[in-house]
């Protein structure tokens, strides 16, 4: 790193980033890191975005990592679980995923590894992606950057990616892949809906990022993923994370 801003506190910052265009919609991000993002963009660009405790609770101000609203932060409303689905389908929400596979159109898979009728491993089923994908913005994160995630084929499509929501027609009409974000890099898509880099996290070597892709991509070029300014750094190591967990999920 250029600074003692670690890489965990730039990947934070690049998933607030996401958020910054948004408008009033409810926050759904999952892991330490996507957590931590939309903590800190309520906190800083994205005041107007709605965020959950992961329980029943809508906070105005966010409680530090591991709390719920109760915990420390401020409750503003309340969203059981029936009411997502509400939510959901008309568009009022932002998905932050994860990807056990991703390809080079966006297709994710959190479902299966190996063929579909008999597979060497079975993961967590489809989940949410396809109703995410199908009704509302959708970003990845992906802590560990690797050609096993980054593939030419997913094994099995649980979140839809760009040539099949084009395919699809009206039926996709609100699909809508903004970044994937990694340990690494921030990719978005181009004009074809395949996958682009964004930037390249201060510190990692390009050819460490096309290496680790399972599909190509130009690396040359690339600008550098932003480092977070003081009071970012501030917000995530005072208030919002402590403890550091996201040194966990995102080695220093």
């Amino acid at each position: 790193m250029t600074s003692d801003v670690t890489r965990a506190e730039v990947c934070i910052a690049a998933c607030a980033d996401t958020y910054r265009e948004s408008g009033e919609v409810l926050a759904h991000a999952v892991g330490i890191v996507p957590t931590l993002g939309a903590r800190l963009a309520k906190l800083t660009s994205a005041p107007q975005i709605v965020l959950t405790d992961g329980e029943a609770f809508l906070m105005s101000t966010p409680p530090p990592l591991g709390k719920s609203a109760s915990g420390g932060g401020v409750i503003e409303g309340w969203a059981p679980f029936r009411r997502i689905f509400d939510i959901l389908a008309t568009g009022r929400r932002q998905s932050m995923m994860g990807a056990s596979q991703i390809d080079r159109f966006g297709n994710q898979n959190i479902s299966l590894i190996g063929d579909w009728a008999q597979p060497s491993r079975q993961l967590i089923g489809v989940r949410g992606a396809p109703g995410n994908t199908a009704n509302h913005r959708v970003d990845y994160w992906i802590s560990r950057h690797s050609p096993r995630i980054f593939v030419e084929s997913v094994d099995m499509v649980s979140g839809v990616g760009n040539d099949r929501a084009r395919a699809a027609g009206p039926a996709l009409k609100y699909h809508h892949l903004g970044a994937i974000v990694t340990n690494l890099a921030v990719f978005g898509f181009d004009a074809d809906g395949r996958v682009m880099l964004r930037s390249i996290h201060p510190g990692v070597d390009p050819d460490e990022v096309a290496r680790n892709t399972g599909f190509p991509v130009d690396v040359q070029n690339v600008p550098l993923t932003r480092i977070p300014d003081a009071e970012e750094v501030r917000l995530v190591r005072e208030v919002l994370d402590p403890r550091g967990a996201r040194s966990r999920e995102v080695p220093d």
